[in-house]
């Protein structure tokens, strides 16, 4: 039984045209584990369903897991409950995440009222459980398993916002995914000698190009190519893969090559991570890719 990655999307709040919401999935045999839903989840999972992926058919995203509440990762909660339902879904959507995750299921399911009414009571008689949502706020340690997956919680430092990274072992892989973090030891600890460290980055170059203020507050929150270095140069992953990646640049000016400058980013952010000490194995996660 085989252990994928399956980068859905890999992108930040900006609108890039390239990198759809942050979602990634961890293949294990014929099921999926979502972590985090952003804008285009199901849509990005039917793309990797017609590469060969299975696992990621529309109707079969029945586990999710949410590393923070920030909108980037999130805005595609609703899709994931309801369109999959329309798919036929039949059984719950299980969702684990920190403290408000249950308080915005319920948000979503008053919101969509009328739909689920008529869906259910009008011409199509859907299912009645496939649009429901069994929610569960966790706290750090292991917070899910199965025959096929335990997957252990573990805080991390994005401002105040209560945030988690997940470290996924299943018979023949350790993956573990960092979430929207700033440089943490925790997360070295957690990473020691894994299979596959998915971590977030930002472009050290572009920060330092910056304002002081915006300086100070993506310190406090994200992690440095430079800091990511020295992570992985401790927990020493058999692969290290970027993700959300913070450019510092201006995704919204049509005056100049956008996906041309975005490239030669992700070869600097590479460049300042083997500058900065670690030797090891690292690509830049792109959407769709497959690990």
């Amino acid at each position: 039984m085989e252990t994928k990655l399956v980068l859905l999307g890999t992108g930040t709040p900006n609108a890039c045209p390239n990198a759809s919401g942050p979602s990634t999935a961890v293949i294990v045999g014929d099921r999926s584990y979502l972590v985090d839903f952003g804008p285009g989840v199901v849509r990005q999972a039917a793309k990797a369903y017609q590469k060969g992926i299975d696992a990621l058919r529309p109707d079969c995203l029945t586990v999710a897991f949410c590393t923070h509440l920030h909108t980037d990762h999130t805005a595609g909660y609703s899709d994931l409950i309801f369109t999959p339902w329309v798919l036929e879904r039949k059984e719950p959507l299980k969702v684990f995440g920190p403290k408000g995750i249950c308080e915005m299921t319920d948000y979503i399911e008053k919101a969509y009222a009328v739909d689920i009414d008529f869906r259910i009571n009008g011409f199509e008689k859907a299912n009645e459980e496939g649009y429901k949502v069994e929610a569960k706020e966790i706290q750090p340690g292991i917070i899910y398993q199965d025959d096929r997956v335990t997957v252990e919680a573990f805080p991390v430092s994005h401002g105040t916002l209560e945030s988690y990274g997940f470290k996924f072992t299943t018979p023949d892989k350790v993956i573990v995914i960092s979430g929207d973090t700033a440089p943490l030891e925790i997360v070295a600890e957690k990473a020691k000698d894994c299979d596959i460290l998915l971590h977030e980055v930002e472009y050290t170059a572009g920060l330092s190009a910056r304002e002081p203020k915006w300086q100070k507050y993506h310190q406090e929150v994200h992690t440095l190519s430079v800091d990511l270095a020295k992570i992985a140069q401790k927990a020493r992953p058999k692969l290290l893969v970027t993700y959300h990646r913070i450019y510092h640049m201006e995704i919204q000016d049509n005056t100049v090559d956008v996906e041309a400058e975005i490239a030669r980013r992700n070869e600097a952010i590479l460049q300042e991570i083997k500058d900065a000490g670690y030797d090891g194995a690292v690509v830049n996660g792109l959407d769709l890719d497959i690990f």
